[in-house]
């Protein structure tokens, strides 16, 4: 990866900071860099990570996949 011509590079990422943008940068509007900063810091580590559930995910969200994830390894 991370080569020229590779389309699926930054994918992940990209779609990532569709998402960011679209659920949350476009419908507010900051005061201040320390505000935006707080806010984005909510959305990625309360919101994006522990409640929004992925499609890609088993429509889980990723704490609950990873979570999912280690209880299948120990039972393995």
């Amino acid at each position: 990866m991370s080569r020229r011509g590779n389309c699926f590079d930054n994918a992940p990422i990209e779609s990532f900071w569709g998402s960011l943008k679209n659920e949350l940068v476009y419908h507010r509007e900051f005061m201040t860099r320390s505000q935006a900063q707080k806010e984005i810091t909510e959305y990625i580590e309360i919101f994006y990570n522990r409640q929004r559930t992925q499609e890609r995910l088993d429509y889980l969200s990723p704490a609950a996949f990873t979570q999912r994830f280690h209880l299948r390894r120990i039972g393995a």
